[in-house]
């Protein structure tokens, strides 16, 4: 396995662009399958998730091909199976919107239990809940989940818990559903908006999606389209971060500032200076960094997928800082590593106790989860001496080349695969590959 070889102390600084929204891309790339259509998708980020759930998609006999490196063309005409089982389904937690597509295409569906980073129990009762609300016969058995309806009626569907992955895969499922169907304590999150303008450019009728009703009304079919992904929130706020624990002067292009805001106050709260611009935002941190207090929350609130790298910027920080995990029950697994490096951290089940201190030592640590690698990659920047990140194919699941982004802006990090330690190796993206396997 590759590993990430860190030298740290470099102050960061200059500009740097963010790739579109991995968790847009792959609730849209399966929503492409419900148009019977050719369609495009851009600006999408090139990720182990993207090229696994392509490759899941060429499994159900869907066409697809990247025409360049970010830019998808989906192809479902020769769609032709509803039964998506391969091992390409389990390495991800987004392919459990194949079930909405399925079921929303087919009336029926057959998905193998996703994978992805293992962090806490993540059930999907409530996507359950909303398939049935539908009118579809749902049975979990042998790692299999299989829906199946004569037809799906509109209906009204209160979420119990505020779920993202729920909300996306009962949209799907009930775009071409009879009727109208409501989903009430619907989740907000931008991608969640992302995947419904999505949809809509298609032919869908989704009114409401980023606020906590959405509305649905069925239509006979949908139709091809060409779309742009939203920038990515966790990837700019990981840069971001990058930029304030080196002390650095880092400006992140191609943004939505709004979609940014729970992180940029808490940012300011550290005593942080951020300036916005129309789709950018520089961090300047020139200041001794303050102790803070956060809660992670759904959509508005501070973002569950950016809480360990905030973790270890506060493991810098002066004074006691204390974080509570609000979404996920066990997500800090990854604080273990962070001590190995110097943070003195208590976790007390959902809470993290941070006590700053003046600098991490550089060691080896683990990428335990996707961003919990992030937060490794972003500790080692800080840490005195070179640190090695194991496990760094988590990282890859979710940025795409991290390391060229931050070597770019002054920090100094070698990709180094396993049969080779003692050069610079150069990483050769996926892309190239798989054109190969393409042309």
């Amino acid at each position: 396995m590759d590993h990430f070889l860190i030298e740290g102390k470099h102050r960061l600084e200059g500009k740097v662009c963010v790739n579109g929204a991995k968790n847009a891309a792959v609730a849209v790339i399966p929503a492409a399958i419900l148009s019977n259509d050719i369609c495009i998708i851009e600006n999408l980020p090139y990720i182990d998730d993207v090229v696994f759930l392509s490759e899941a998609m060429n499994e159900l006999g869907v066409k697809t091909e990247f025409l360049d490196r970010h830019t998808l063309q989906i192809d479902s005409r020769n769609l032709n199976n509803f039964k998506a089982v391969y091992d390409s389904v389990k390495k991800i937690r987004g392919s459990y919107y194949l079930l909405g597509a399925l079921l929303g295409r087919y009336k029926q569906a057959e998905v193998a239990f996703p994978g992805g980073c293992n962090f806490g129990v993540r059930p999907i009762d409530q996507h359950i809940k909303g398939f049935e609300a539908l009118g579809a016969e749902v049975v979990v058995e042998h790692g299999m989940i299989r829906a199946k309806a004569d037809r799906l009626i509109g209906t009204s569907i209160y979420l119990d818990v505020v779920s993202v992955g729920a909300t996306i895969n009962i949209m799907l499922a009930a775009v071409l559903a009879e009727g109208t169907t409501t989903i009430e304590n619907a989740a907000k999150e931008p991608h969640i908006v992302d995947t419904a303008n999505f949809l809509n450019s298609m032919g869908a009728n989704i009114k409401g999606a980023g606020t906590d009703v959405i509305r649905i009304t069925g239509v006979e079919k949908l139709h091809g389209s060409t779309y742009m992904i939203i920038p990515d929130q966790i990837e700019a706020g990981t840069l971001m971060i990058a930029g304030a624990i080196t002390q650095g002067d880092v400006t992140v292009c191609n943004i939505i500032p709004k979609h940014m805001e729970s992180i940029t106050a808490k940012l300011q709260e550290m005593g942080i200076r951020i300036v916005e611009g129309d789709d950018w935002i520089r961090v300047c941190a020139d200041k001794p960094l303050s102790s803070i207090q956060l809660k992670t929350l759904p959509y508005p609130g501070f973002p569950t997928d950016m809480q360990p790298q905030m973790c270890a910027l506060l493991s810098v920080a002066n004074g006691t800082s204390i974080i509570t995990e609000g979404v996920w029950e066990n997500r800090f697994q990854y604080v273990g590593e962070l001590k190995r490096m110097g943070a003195q951290i208590k976790v007390e089940s959902r809470v993290a106790i941070i006590e700053g201190v003046q600098s991490l030592s550089a060691t080896e640590v683990s990428a335990l989860d996707l961003r919990a690698g992030a937060a490794m990659v972003l500790a080692a920047l800080a840490a005195q001496g070179e640190s090695r990140v194991m496990n760094i194919q988590y990282i890859d699941r979710g940025y795409e080349l991290l390391e060229e982004k931050l070597n770019k802006l002054g920090a100094y990090i070698q990709r180094i695969h396993s049969s080779s330690d003692q050069s610079l190796a150069v990483h050769k993206p996926k892309f190239k590959v798989l054109q190969q396997k393409i042309g």
